[in-house]
Parts: structure tokens; sequence; C-alpha cells
């Protein structure tokens, strides 16, 4: 999938969507709903929230877009992602894991293909195309492998949040989509926190994505693509990303 897409914001695009009765009501019903349900990543990207090293654009790839829609974009990149792994995961692990973890699964799932839809829904016309994934280098027979991978992408996405809230504009929709991301980092941390616990038991937090001011990471759309970049075989240019 190299088709190049560019969307654009105004008044026909998400805003538009934003408005339409069942789309804000899904999204403020989202905004306001809890979750229950977390070595190999961060350490290939930086730790920090200023990671500005911009890749010249690829070449027919699928453009994220500008301002707020851009930012949706990447993040809905991810969100189809996680889910299309964790889709993956409750299909072909059923010999790798117990029933517990394979309900942990589903539960991830669940919340993964909900953040997708979520943004689907809200971007409309301005959503990219749906993202060709490879998950050749995850053994969905192996434990481990399965775990690790899942660590890989739920860390990654609550860096991702974290770096790209500074990103969003700071008045009207941009405020409820800040409100928005600040829920959807939340679940991933939580994600994040019960993937660690099957992968080292009860004990473990992820502390070593904690910085020593008790922050966690926070990674720009540069580092977090290029880290998910194994997963994801259509090209994504994120050059029109605000910086």
């Amino acid at each position: 999938m190299s088709k190049e897409t560019k969307p654009v914001e105004n008044e026909e695009g998400l805003g538009k969507h934003l408005q339409l009765p069942m789309q804000r009501r899904t999204f403020f019903r989202y905004a306001s709903a809890s979750a229950a349900a977390a070595t190999i990543l961060l350490t290939t990207a930086c730790d920090d929230d200023d990671d500005d090293d911009m890749t010249p654009p690829p070449v027919g790839a699928v453009n994220l877009g500008s301002g707020d829609v851009g930012v949706l974009n990447y993040a809905y990149a991810l969100e189809q992602l996680e889910a299309a792994f964790y889709t993956m995961v409750v299909a072909e692990a059923g010999n790798a894991l117990t029933s517990d973890e394979m309900n942990v699964m589903m539960d991830l799932k669940a919340h993964e293909v909900a953040h997708r839809e979520l943004f689907k829904a809200a971007l409309g016309s301005n959503a990219i195309p749906a993202l060709e994934v490879d998950f050749s280098s995850v053994n969905f027979n192996d434990k481990s492998s399965i775990l690790q991978t899942a660590k890989t992408f739920e860390n990654l996405g609550v860096a991702a949040y974290n770096g790209a809230g500074k990103l969003l504009t700071d008045t009207g929709v941009g405020l409820d989509y800040l409100l928005l991301a600040g829920k959807i980092v939340s679940v991933e941390a939580r994600h994040a926190a019960a993937i660690d616990d099957l992968i080292a038991g009860n004990g473990r937090f992820g502390e070593e994505f904690i910085d020593e001011d008790g922050l966690d990471r926070a990674m720009m759309p540069s580092a977090v693509l290029a880290a998910a970049a194994p997963f994801i075989t259509t090209e994504i240019d994120f050059s029109n990303l605000p910086q």
C-alpha cells in the first residue's frame, strides 16, 4: 500500500466529523470511560521528549497529514498496529498461552480495536488507509516471543502518546483530543503493566521506563515510527506533523 494520501484539516474534515452527534457522543463516552486489563524497544529509541530528528519523506508513502489531523492519524497508525497484533495473537497463539494469559490478550485486543475504530470514526474521510503490517518476526507459537512483542508495543504506545500530547493544539477541539490522548495513554500503561506481570510475575511495573523524576518516557513520532517500522510494511510520511 504505497498510495500517497494527504489528509488536511478543514471544516469538512475532522471538525465536521466530531460534530456528528453519534460520533461525538462516542468520543466523549470513550473519553470518560475507564479501562481494565504489559525488552527490546525503548533501548533502540531515545528516552527524551525532544527528539526532533526528521528523515526525508519516503516517496509514495502514506502521508499522515498536518495539524491535529496529522497527530490523530499518527495515533491511528499505532492503534492499527496494536489491534492487528492482538488479533493475530488471539487467532494464532492458543497453544502458546494459558487460558488466563489468553484472557488478558483478548482484553487487550478489545481495547486496541476500540482505540482503532475510535480514531477511524473521528477522522472520517481524513483517516489514512489501513496499513499493511508484518509480524513475520514474531513466533506466535512461542510465549516469550509474543509477550516481548506485546511489551514493545505497549511501552512504545505509552511513550508515543506522551510525546504527541504537546503537538496537539491547546484550544477548542485540540483540548478534547488531549483529553482523549490522556485517557488512552493510561490504558496503554495498564496494558504494559499487565504484560510485564505476565513476563516477570508480580512485583514489577516497568520501572525501566520511568525516569529519575518518576515520569514515564516520551518519544517523538520519528523515534516511535522508527521503532515500529519492522512491523509495518506501509511506508509512512510524517513530515507534515507539527514540531
